[in-house]
């Protein structure tokens, strides 16, 4: 696998990103490390790991993080009701050959149907969760740890030995290791900051929002039906709103997209006042922003900026079609130089 083929395939996919991030990414697979992608919530962390998925045809385990996650919910859960269930039956095997005085052989302080412990607690009544699929997995599969930085410090210390070695320990089945290293990448919207031991053992992705060029390539390839002249409006006006408001929670590029479709789904021509208005709640998810947004900006305003953008992008598209084409009007010339200037009429020349 080269690096070339990995970027290809990330734009085959639809995902389109620079050496920034694949860079990391190659390594991380090549050197079958951990990925550790942290950014903004919707500027594409998890969409890493899906589109791994899909470009080695492989099977995406997800163990999503939450305040109070522990090892059981991550890793594994024996199967208590089937456990229930068993103990049971052999109770009741137990009551009908007592009943049928069927009890010469049973064994010394033993009943017969009798459910020994190392019975109940084996694989039969194992249920694995997405950290021990993930290991026990016949093909390598992409294990995705989904917003960590919301799961405790004390689950966090628990993914030092999962993340070292690909190994856990089940006190009952003992030490469980790896059959393939899973390609694991684990995603943080830096809600608290992580221990140094875990971004040790990870390789570090930061992902910013895009710039308003690979923005508008974005827009392109995941909403293709968008007329190219308000993608590129579109771009430029999520741009502005990021740089020209202090917003709790600035557009990302899913909020983009989601605008975008709308959009579509609208008819929608070209960015007018009311229309920016009227759809300015896909943007901004909390009031505030979005009272931020009318107070100090509102649609009348962003969509000026933006058509001053088109204004600016065609002045310097016409300036680089001159500079690589026909060179600017000046005086006419001949081969031996500049033409000679002209002398004044007879009378009208200057004293």
């Amino acid at each position: 696998m080269k690096l070339d083929w990995l970027s290809e395939a990330f734009e085959r996919d639809g995902y389109i990103c620079g050496d920034d991030i694949m860079v990391p990414v190659f390594l991380a697979l090549r050197l079958e490390k951990p990925l550790l992608v942290e950014g903004e919530p919707g500027v594409g962390k998890t969409e890493i790991a899906k589109v791994l998925a899909r470009v080695f045809s492989t099977d995406l385990i997800r163990l999503q993080c939450y305040e109070g996650l522990d090892e059981n919910r991550a890793l594994y859960e024996w199967n208590y009701q089937r456990q229930l269930l068993r103990i049971q039956i052999g109770r009741r095997a137990a009551g009908e050959e007592a009943a049928r005085g069927a009890v010469a052989g049973a064994g010394a302080g033993e009943a017969p149907g009798a459910v020994a412990e190392g019975d109940l607690f084996s694989e039969e009544y194992l249920l694995e969760r997405p950290l021990l699929r993930a290991l026990r997995a016949e093909r390598r599969p992409v294990l995705l740890i989904d917003e960590v930085d919301k799961c405790d410090e004390e689950f966090e210390a628990f993914l030092f030995e999962v993340l070292s070695d690909f190994q856990v320990s089940i006190p009952e089945l003992g030490t469980v290791r790896a059959r393939q290293v899973p390609i694991v990448v684990l995603t943080s919207n830096r809600a608290r900051e992580l221990s140094d031991g875990l971004k040790r053992r990870c390789l570090f992705l930061f992902i910013d929002f895009p710039d308003v060029a690979k923005e508008l390539r974005i827009i392109r390839a995941k909403v293709p039906e968008l007329l190219p002249a308000l993608a590129a409006q579109v771009a430029r006006a999520v741009a502005l709103l990021r740089s020209g408001l202090d917003l709790r929670k600035k557009p990302s590029v899913a909020e983009t997209l989601d605008w975008a479709r709308a959009l579509v789904a609208l008819d929608v021509p070209a960015l007018a006042p009311e229309v920016v208005d009227r759809t300015a709640s896909l943007l901004f998810k909390n009031r505030d922003d979005l009272q931020a947004f009318m107070g100090h900006m509102g649609g009348q305003a962003l969509v000026e900026a933006a058509q001053a953008g088109d204004a600016t992008q065609a002045a310097g598209d016409a300036g680089q079609a001159g500079s690589m084409g026909q060179p600017p009007a000046t005086a006419p010339t001949t081969a031996a130089g500049p033409a000679p200037r002209q002398k004044p009429p007879a009378g009208r020349r200057g004293k």
